[in-house]
């Protein structure tokens, strides 16, 4: 196995590289706190080479914000309906033949996504997901993804877990928001509250019925991740019994999983570290054709 290519998920936060040899298999992978909140003005060249340096001196594609206005190149956003060979046709290639960023996706309702686009590709590729399915990556700002033909057909975007670290940090309900948060009676019953609207005010409701002793404090962060969750989900029109595949790690996995299923769909969970293995090794291939 000789390595070929280091394909980087550049987040917002954080970073992940894969070492891959010429069939798409990890040989090796690093994760790192060099988002690009922590990378200067002008500095990408450099953090890249320092990341070459340890990693060997291969080919480079990068997926996710590096692309972005702040990145090392503002890369434009394809429309969707977008494959595989879309986004590896219109890659931006910082050195030519030798490092290149994949372009973000943009759908024609008025939303974007830089990173995820590598991930829900690389599941339907993987098989991980069926061609024509409904994906759902929930995180800071969750997406929301119909695939046709193994494409991305639309998406939708929730701030749902930016949400709810605002409500834990500056609000008046972040005096009750400190216990953990899983899957419970008080998660499951904010879930089904939220998929019925209304979410501002049971959102103050949250704070009053453990004032008035009707919930525990304890269980107000699990009730209120719960009304957020629920909303989210029960704005995603899903169908009774549809599956729905889930790129999420398994604690918010399994959250996700459960208000899916309170909503009627068939939840499955999948791996999105081997979705983007697998979309970035696919894209990286049909660059080269």
């Amino acid at each position: 196995m000789t390595a070929e290519l280091i394909a980087v998920d550049w987040g917002t936060t954080n970073r992940r590289a894969y070492v891959l040899d010429g069939d798409g298999k990890v040989l090796r992978s690093e994760r790192d706190s060099k988002g690009l909140l922590a990378v200067a003005p002008g500095g990408f060249p450099a953090e890249l080479a320092a990341l070459r340096a340890e990693l060997g001196q291969f080919p480079v594609l990068m997926a996710g914000m590096v692309g972005s206005a702040k990145g090392w190149v503002n890369v434009p956003y394809l429309s969707c309906p977008a494959g595989i060979a879309d986004l590896a046709g219109a890659l931006e290639w910082c050195e030519p033949g030798r490092t290149a960023i994949v372009p973000g996706l943009a759908d024609p309702a008025g939303d974007v996504m830089r990173g995820e686009e590598v991930q829900l590709l690389g599941a339907v590729a993987a098989a991980l997901a069926p061609p024509d399915s409904l994906l759902c990556q929930p995180g800071t700002h969750c997406k929301w993804a119909r695939m046709a033909g193994g494409r991305i057909a639309g998406f939708s975007t929730a701030m749902t877990g930016e949400l709810f670290a605002l409500l834990k940090e500056h609000s008046l309900l972040a005096d009750f928001l400190t216990g953990p948060v899983s899957d419970g009676p008080a998660f499951r019953d904010g879930v089904r509250a939220g998929m019925d609207g209304r979410l501002p005010g049971l959102l103050f409701r949250t704070r009053a019925a453990a004032l008035l002793g009707r919930r525990s404090a304890q269980d107000s962060a699990s009730y209120a991740s719960g009304l957020l969750i629920g909303n989210d989900v029960g704005g995603a029109a899903i169908a009774r019994e549809e599956p729905v595949f889930i790129l999420a790690d398994p604690h918010l996995g399994q959250l996700y999983s459960a208000a899916v299923a309170i909503a009627g769909g068939r939840p499955t969970l999948i791996d999105s570290h081997a979705a983007f293995v697998s979309g970035i090794a696919r894209i990286w291939k049909a660059s080269q054709s």
